[in-house]
């Protein structure tokens, strides 16, 4: 929660007035680097959800993550849990160099609006796959793709671009998403 992506990620939407709560999964909070598995995963972001709906009564609530964070949101939706959106941010749909092992199975279950951004030089999104990925999805899914970001939505200094800009833009698609969409 305390990453340097995720805390300019924050700033980003909430100077586009997207309010974000961030927490780390039970694993990071214990120090640990291996993940928990994905039910302990969506039961600890199924009670931040709870908590969020409890104490602050949003009157919209999206859900969503970062990479894994955002595979542990697209599964809670799947199996049933309620928000009014779902934002992917640089959703991994395989491991890196194992395209054989999508993480799509669920994605068909979310009817909720989804708007999934990835960079085009995610080592674990490549565009072919998700592109087959989205046309077995329904309407409610929208894909951004960020020109020359890597997972951690990264640019090389050659794009011309900055991280910055990057993240500027992640935050105007998600505000245009969710006035649109949401």
């Amino acid at each position: 929660m305390r990453d340097r992506s995720i805390l300019g990620l924050s700033a980003a939407l909430r100077g586009r007035r997207i309010g974000v709560v961030r927490f780390n999964f039970i694993y990071r909070a214990r120090g640990s680097g291996r993940p928990d598995p994905m039910p302990r995963l969506v039961a600890c972001l199924a009670a931040v959800v709870a908590a969020v709906r409890a104490d602050l009564a949003p009157a919209r609530l999206l859900v969503g993550g970062r990479s894994m964070g955002g595979r542990a949101a697209s599964v809670a939706v799947s199996e049933g849990m309620t928000c009014d959106g779902l934002l992917l941010l640089a959703y991994p749909l395989h491991p890196p160099g194992q395209p054989e092992k999508l993480r799509a199975a669920h994605l068909p279950a979310v009817k909720t609006p989804v708007l999934c951004i990835n960079g085009t030089r995610d080592a674990f999104c490549e565009r072919p796959l998700m592109d087959r990925t989205l046309a077995t999805l329904g309407p409610n899914w929208r894909m951004h793709w960020l020109d020359g970001a890597d997972h951690g939505f990264h640019v090389l200094k050659r794009s011309g671009r900055t991280d910055t800009e990057v993240l500027a833009e992640v935050a105007d698609e998600s505000a245009a998403w969710l006035a649109a969409a949401c």
